[in-house]
């Protein structure tokens, strides 16, 4: 008997320790949870507020462009920084890539543009292929920079068609509450990668 009492005495005191380390294992993951979609609603945040999709896809064109000029404006001894900007570029690029290819593109589609979606589209697999290309180059010489520009008038021009042809056809067509309807998918799109 006085084993069995021993083991009781075992058991009782482990229970509550394997209990409160499950509730702190159960309370780590929920705020890890929270963080996550605190820090999505953050990085989605200037998109939202921008407007509807067309304004919210030109603030996110800018935000690009800006760190265009963070990464062109580093020499060639910033090669920690220049990785860092081109991380976030890239990221920045995903994520909005994400937006237009799930929801503005098949409604320029079905809107009746076809080719000028086709065209955006087939232009993001070159804007995948320029971030790759910068990803696996030396970025601390010259040809890094001249990749860069080469990039950033390449993208101008895809987002100067989207601005001032495309996106204005598309939301013409389109009804106000499609529009509302356009802009909710985006930003559900948006928070996916944020």
């Amino acid at each position: 008997m006085a084993t069995t009492e021993a083991n009781r005495d075992k058991t009782s005191d482990t229970n509550p320790t394997l209990g409160k380390l499950a509730g702190a294992g159960v309370a780590g993951v929920a705020l890890g949870v929270l963080a996550m979609i605190a820090r999505k609603a953050a990085v989605q945040a200037p998109t939202y507020l921008a407007g509807e999709w067309d304004e919210a896809l030109a603030a996110e064109h800018k935000a690009v462009l800006k760190l265009f000029d963070a990464l062109e404006a580093t020499g060639p001894e910033a090669t920690t920084k220049r990785t860092i900007l081109l991380t976030q570029m890239k990221h920045a690029l995903a994520k909005h890539a994400l937006e237009e290819e799930n929801t503005v593109y098949p409604a320029l589609r079905e809107a009746g543009e076809v080719a000028g979606a086709d065209e955006l589209n087939a232009e993001h697999g070159y804007v995948k292929q320029y971030l790759y290309e910068l990803e696996n180059m030396p970025n601390d010489g010259a040809a890094f920079l001249e990749k860069v520009r080469k990039f950033r008038t390449d993208i101008e021009d895809h987002m100067r068609e989207e601005e001032q042809e495309l996106f204005p056809k598309l939301k013409a067509k389109l009804s106000p509450e499609r529009n509302k309807q356009l802009t909710m998918a985006m930003n559900k799109e948006g928070f996916k990668l944020a």
